[in-house]
């Protein structure tokens, strides 16, 4: 029993030193891992594509602050006293940790201008230890809301749902009343910021006579996107998202960068690092695929007769 108890004490401690040899990447996200598994599905696929794979010569520690940002900068702080080989995050999260180190490599994921933002000075030459992946999600809104007018041509009267603690949903906000004003339509804002906002906000909406319905991307608001889409349809509002997990749960329609494609780049930035690139030396990419999903299910639900126009610039028709 001696023997055996003892073997059952060494062979932990064993697997841990093995653990511990392979370099560790630190996953960090402000909102929640379990809506993101996408994401970390395609990071995996980059990291592979370098001759990296996760449990078999790497190791990925993952971390959410589930929508509670004031923890960010603890869990960045605990990766870079490890210290983690490379950190990467989305805003919030690769925000903390650029905070939080000058040495650690961190690749973020942003939808944001990474120079505004100070990720980086020059997204040719980073410059320091931060590199990453643009995907232009700040500039999209007034696409969205022209797709939406020709869907819902009858809708004069737009509701516009946004976290308005989420500087790229104030951004967007900006591009989609210059579209709106252009277009001759009416927009309702309503800010939702925590999970009682946001019954009241469909309440709102349908109290202002509003036809149609934009969701402005956050990671908050991604988060809740089955409630979302679920209110939508109660309320009878076609509803216009920036990522194809809506329509494919069963919203009406999603036009936006691939934030997938975005998070596989991530993965392959990361895997560079580890083989010795530099962080300074790597330019940040812009991720140009654009996505245009349509539930025609949902559409059709909602009495909506789909223009053949539209249907020829979906990317994606979900039926």
């Amino acid at each position: 029993m001696a023997i055996v108890g003892g073997a059952a004490v060494a062979w932990p401690l064993a697997a841990r030193a093995q653990k511990s040899a392979m370099p560790v990447i630190g996953f960090l996200r402000s909102s929640t891992l379990a809506n993101s598994m996408q994401l970390v599905t395609a990071f995996r696929q980059g990291l592979k594509e370098t001759g990296y794979v996760e449990g078999q010569n790497v190791v990925v520690e993952y971390r959410a602050a589930e929508n509670q940002r004031e923890r960010l900068k603890t869990m960045a702080a605990d990766f870079v006293r490890r210290p983690v080989a490379v950190i990467v995050g989305n805003t919030a999260a690769a925000m903390a940790a650029k905070a939080a180190t000058t040495t650690v490599p961190i690749v973020f994921a942003t939808g944001a201008d990474p120079v505004k933002v100070g990720f980086v000075t020059s997204l040719n030459r980073p410059g320091g230890n931060v590199t990453g992946v643009s995907f232009f999600a700040t500039q999209l809104g007034g696409k969205r809301l022209d797709l939406l007018r020709q869907l819902v041509p009858s809708a004069t009267t737009i509701a516009v749902l946004m976290n308005g603690k989420n500087a790229f949903s104030v951004a967007e906000r900006k591009d989609v009343e210059a579209a709106a004003q252009a277009a001759g339509r009416k927009l309702v804002v309503v800010d939702v910021r925590a999970d009682h906002d946001i019954e009241p906000a469909f309440a709102t909406f349908v109290q202002r006579g509003a036809g149609a319905l934009l969701v402005l991307g956050s990671g908050f608001v991604f988060s809740k996107r089955k409630r979302l889409v679920a209110l939508a349809a109660r309320h009878g509002l076609p509803a216009s998202f920036d990522q194809r997990d809506y329509p494919v749960a069963g919203g009406m329609m999603s036009y936006g960068t691939s934030i997938t494609t975005a998070y596989r780049q991530v993965g392959i930035h990361a895997g560079r690092i580890l083989k010795g690139e530099k962080p300074a030396d790597m330019p940040v990419v812009r991720s140009t695929k654009f996505e245009f999903v349509l539930n025609t299910t949902t559409a059709k639900a909602l009495g909506l007769n789909v223009p053949v126009m539209v249907l020829a610039q979906a990317d994606e028709i979900i039926e």
